[in-house]
């Protein structure tokens, strides 16, 4: 750094300094050359370099013979170099006194560095130009740290602002909107121009903007740090969504309220399906009772007519009529399950009896149900079955009513005096049931729409046909659940009609059993069975059936006295009804349990018949739970177990 001491840095303005003394010359020149973090050299009047210290050779990797009297602009890259900002920042400098820049620039090895450079213009105290003092500090580093804040704070810029599942804005300390993302402007409709600057009680409701509660919840924000709500809100073009609403208050670092953050969530739907799972609820709770109250009346017709069917009916008429009471009483008492099975039909859990089923006795019983119906509109229903027994492993009344459904699905929507055609075949090793008609069709999208839950094809506009879209639901479910198939072919053009198609796997004919002896068959007389149930109707043709299947029998028809009889006539069984007066069924079973040495077996003999009722039957120490109206034949089987070897 030669002549240093007799140079002056002056900026304009400034009064001319007076130079140093020589003796701190030396330490001026060794301050500067020991300097190791800053790069600080002169520059002749052209910009080539005179003087280099310690720290420009550790910043841009010269040694000082390796760049005195070079040009600074090789510390320049080339698209610097381009735009002539060397010569720029020198004419600056010259101008004004001083230039301080920040930019990418160059070391010996071609690696570039982010410095900040302060040029300075040098005179002599008589005014003479000299030249330049520059000095150059590496930023590299706080600038890359700079870097990976911006783009932290630009990740999470976008990614509040691309999330569109949630609202996320920001409000002022006064509750007006300053910031707008995707979900926000999805939710409630506003683009941001259209709501930035506004008060944020405009997505509340009417009567809720009238209370005051919007400025309430940003009071409550500002005391305890959030606040968390549900409730109606507004979207521009003013419906209504059900929103999850979080406010948290923004502080500085001094503590001082930034704002507030605003998170808030469409539960629209998770309402709606809530509000379902409730209405699914108390209908269940509504179709246990429905069916209860169902099967108290049918009880005593079940107990009636399985003690005709062991009376000789000498008139063929009677028999006729007893004959078909007891089929139609069976498709009664399946209808009633039915009722009881909307939960299990929706998850698709449905209990099948699997037994060998002829099915032309299946066909036959269909039609006799739905025939009447056809006839009622003079429709035309031809059958073609084929002669062969064909058999199934499944549940008889489900395929009863399988084949039902489609019959009246059919006859409902054809029109009066159309045609019908009920077809039964072999096709290799399964059946074919196929139902057709001429009615109007189904639309091509429909056809696999219509196998849904509560799902109808088009109707007129007042729904002449009715029904609630079960029906081919059901078929479908119970079809699967024997192992078969169920299609439907149309075109969808009026006159054409639709043709559904069942196929069910075959399988071998039964054993033909052999007749077995009465229930309560004793070689020592009579077993004594105790018959309590509050219906009377109920509890004679219950205690009749007893007598004709050749046990002794008494009723009774509360709790109290039921209790009283066990233990008074020590009967061998008791059938229990469960919901009774003073006791109830349940409380009779655990007190005898408790109360008699060694009680009877006893046997539930409810209205109720879900897996639940069951469940209680069994803890309260029922041997069995028999849902009414009663399966004949199970009794008999349970009879026979629990008294046979008497």
């Amino acid at each position: 750094m030669a002549d240093a001491g007799s140079l002056l840095i002056q900026t304009p303005g400034s009064a001319p300094s007076v130079p140093a003394p020589a003796t701190d010359d030396a330490d001026y020149r060794l301050m500067v050359e020991a300097a190791s973090d800053y790069a600080i050299f002169l520059l002749d009047t052209e910009g080539r370099v005179r003087s280099w210290n310690v720290g420009a050779q550790r910043i841009k990797g010269y040694e000082a013979h390796e760049i005195i009297g070079r040009h600074f602009s090789v510390f320049y890259p080339p698209e610097q170099l381009t735009r002539g900002w060397p010569e720029h920042e020198l004419k600056m400098a010259r101008l004004s006194g001083r230039f301080e820049d920040e930019g990418w620039r160059l070391r010996k090895d071609g690696t570039r560095f982010w410095a900040n450079v302060v040029i300075t213009r040098l005179i002599t105290p008589a005014g003479e130009f000299r030249g330049f003092s520059k000095i150059t500090r590496d930023l590299s580093e706080r600038r890359r740290q700079e870097e990976q804040l911006r783009m932290s704070e630009e990740r999470f810029r976008l990614l509040v602002e691309s999330v569109k599942d949630y609202a996320i804005f920001m409000l002022d300390p006064a509750g007006r909107v300053i910031s707008w993302n995707a979900g926000a402007r999805r939710f409630k409709g506003y683009e941001a121009n259209e709501i930035i600057g506004r008060h944020f009680s405009v997505f509340y409701p009417p009567e809720v903007q009238a209370t005051g509660w919007p400025d309430e919840e940003l009071r409550i924000a500002r005391r305890d740090g959030s606040f968390e709500e549900e409730g109606w809100r507004l979207r521009k073009d003013g419906s209504r969504f059900w929103a999850d609403v979080v406010i948290t208050a923004v502080h500085d670092a001094s503590g001082a309220l930034r704002g507030f953050a605003k998170v808030t969530r469409d539960l629209t739907e998770r309402r709606r399906v809530s509000s379902l799972e409730d209405e699914g609820r108390r209908i269940s709770t509504f179709l246990a009772m429905l069916g209860h109250e169902l099967r108290n009346p049918l009880a005593p017709i079940s107990n009636a007519l399985a003690l005709m069917n062991r009376l000789k009916l000498d008139n063929p008429q009677l028999q006729l009529a007893s004959d078909t009471i007891s089929r139609q009483l069976r498709q009664m008492v399946r209808l009633v399950d039915d009722l009881l099975d909307v939960g299990r039909i929706t998850s698709g859990k449905i209990r099948l009896e699997a037994r060998p089923v002829d099915l032309k006795a299946v066909i036959a019983e269909a039609l006799e149900a739905m025939s009447p119906l056809a006839a009622d509109k003079s429709q035309r229903l031809e059958v073609e079955v084929e002669p062969d027994a064909m058999w199934t492993l499944g549940d008889r009344a489900r395929l009863i009513q399988v084949l039902s459904n489609l019959l009246g699905n059919a006859i409902k929507f054809t029109p009066a005096g159309g045609h019908l055609h009920l077809r039964a075949g072999r096709r290799g090793d399964q059946a074919e049931l196929s139902v057709r008609d001429d009615g109007p069709g189904i639309a091509p999208q429909d056809l696999q729409r219509i196998f849904n839950l509560f799902e109808q094809g088009e109707q007129d506009i007042a729904r002449s046909q009715g029904g609630l879209g079960l029906g081919l639901s059901l078929v479908q479910q119970l079809v699967t659940l024997h192992g078969g198939e169920v299609a439907a072919f149309s075109k969808g053009l009026p006159g054409e009609g639709s043709e559904f198609v069942v196929r069910l796997p075959l399988g071998p004919a039964p054993v033909t059993p052999e007749k077995p002896a009465p229930a309560c068959a004793q070689h020592d007389g009579r077993p004594f069975v105790l018959v309590v149930d509050d219906n009377q109707d109920a509890a004679q043709t219950m205690s009749a059936l007893m007598d004709a299947l050749g046990c002794r029998s008494a009723v009774r028809h509360d709790g109290i006295t039921a209790l009283a009889a066990i233990k008074q006539l020590a009967p061998d069984l008791v059938l229990l009804d469960i919901g009774l007066p003073g006791l109830s069924g349940l409380e009779v079973a655990e007190r005898a349990r408790a109360e008699i040495a060694h009680p009877p077996p006893l046997i539930a003999v409810s209205g109720y018949g879900q897996e639940r009722d069951r469940q209680l039957s069994f803890e309260a120490g029922f041997f069995a739970h028999l849902t009414k109206p009663v399966d004949v034949e199970q009794l008999e089987s349970l009879l026979t177990r629990l008294l046979g070897a008497r």
